[in-house]
């Protein structure tokens, strides 16, 4: 396999749903990473062969929303652009994506990435009630507009919480925490592993700061500059962890809002491209995607993805975590992260074919995760490949693996390596 070199990356601050960037479509947010990502690397935008970003919650205002953000950010209009979508792993999804284009000769230069506005995501009404508005749209006599207004009833003016349905697997009716709970329950985590877990996760965030400001171009907005993420909590603990109630199973639950992903704005963009791309560009590379898999499993634990990617991985590229200088798993939840490393220890019980692993924590999300970064779910596995490659350069490793569960029953984990 010929490895598709990260040549450059940047993302905006990521910040909580509602909060600084709660007036800002996903093409606002991709412009913003994108437009700072050609400044930086002071590339002509016409040497792009495709731009490719992940986003999930596909805003209906900016249809293949790859391509508004490519013209708004000065791409000539020659230059194609596509929309990616796997769930919680899209930015994966758009980096992986580029690769097979390179390896089938259809380019040779990407910009891709991800973008996802949670704030954006719209409230919407049921068919029948979406029907009862149409009929009263096209009612043109007073008469036929009582009628049609008559026919309204309290329920039809409810609408249906679109974020909500989007975290909640069609398949198997449950929403993504559910899932979480099983996991917590089948691997005997408890409430306050989970809560120690979360406040780490803050923490090492709160720690890295500095560093994690090398991978984030500022937001100008009018009155305000945004410059960092809005989610690290300075003062998160595991005392203050434990105040707060489940959401999902409020009788016996253990998951909180608290040892869960933020929901969040944000977006990334990567320049990535072939070998003879980089000679041409004359650009040191951040590092290259070595190899990837991903993988299925069952809906109800898709939590425990990333096991079956890690073990599709090892078969096609002949790694292992033991390999890896470092190790990203995406904090979807706490509960569902610890299940990935209790399963990873014992093949048995989540039937996997890896042998048993042990990943260190000193090299497990060393600059924090989801829990206090946020999760904007389009960009996030974007997000993972840029704090990886940082973190390589930053300490000289030379191997990094990241991976990620996704919504639906499955994992993807990449390779990522420098010189």
């Amino acid at each position: 396999m010929s490895d598709l070199h990260i040549i450059a990356g940047v993302r905006t601050p990521f910040c909580r749903m509602g909060s600084d960037f709660d007036g800002l479509g996903a093409d606002d947010l991709g412009r913003h990473a994108t437009t700072a990502l050609l400044l930086r690397t002071g590339i002509d935008p016409d040497l792009i062969d495709e731009v490719i970003f992940g986003c999930v919650a596909q805003p209906a205002d900016a249809a293949n929303v790859a391509r508004v953000i490519a013209l708004r950010s000065g791409i000539p209009k020659r230059i194609p652009a596509a929309t990616v979508h796997r769930n919680c792993a899209s930015g994966m999804e758009a980096i992986t994506t580029a690769h097979q284009r390179m390896m089938s000769g259809r380019g040779e230069l990407f910009v891709v990435g991800g973008a996802e506005s949670m704030s954006s995501v719209p409230m919407m009404f049921s068919h029948a009630s979406a029907r009862k508005f149409g009929e009263l749209a096209k009612a043109k006599a007073v008469g036929q507009k009582i009628t049609a207004l008559a026919s309204f009833r309290p329920k039809d003016f409810k609408p249906r919480v679109g974020l909500q349905l989007g975290l909640t697997d069609p398949y198997s009716g449950m929403i993504m925490g559910d899932t979480a709970e099983i996991l917590a329950r089948e691997y005997h985590i408890s409430r306050e592993i989970q809560d120690s877990f979360a406040a780490a996760s803050h923490r090492k965030a709160f720690a890295a700061a500095d560093l994690l400001k090398e991978e984030i171009a500022p937001v100008h907005l009018p009155g305000n500059a945004v410059t960092r993420d809005n989610g690290v909590r300075e003062d998160s603990t595991p005392q203050k962890l434990a105040k707060l109630r489940p959401i999902f199973d409020r009788q016996t639950g253990t998951v909180t809002a608290g040892n869960s992903s933020q929901i969040t704005d944000g977006a990334v963009a990567l320049l990535v491209g072939s070998e003879d791309a980089v000679k041409r560009l004359g650009i040191e590379p951040l590092g290259r995607l070595s190899g990837y898999a991903y993988s299925g499993c069952d809906p109800e634990r898709m939590g425990l993805g990333p096991v079956h990617a890690i073990a599709l991985a090892r078969q096609i590229t002949g790694l292992s975590p033991e390999d890896a200088d470092l190790v990203e798993i995406n904090e979807a939840f706490a509960a569902q992260v610890l299940a990935v490393l209790a399963a990873l220890r014992d093949p048995r019980k989540s039937g996997h074919e890896l042998h048993p692993v042990e990943i260190p924590p000193e090299i497990l999300n060393r600059r924090g995760g989801s829990i206090a970064l946020g999760h904007p779910v389009g960009a996030t596995g974007a997000r993972l490949a840029l704090t990886a490659l940082h973190q390589l350069r930053e300490t000289g490793g030379h191997r990094a693996l990241i991976t990620a569960c996704v919504g639906g029953g499955q994992g993807a984990a990449l390779w990522l390596e420098r010189n």
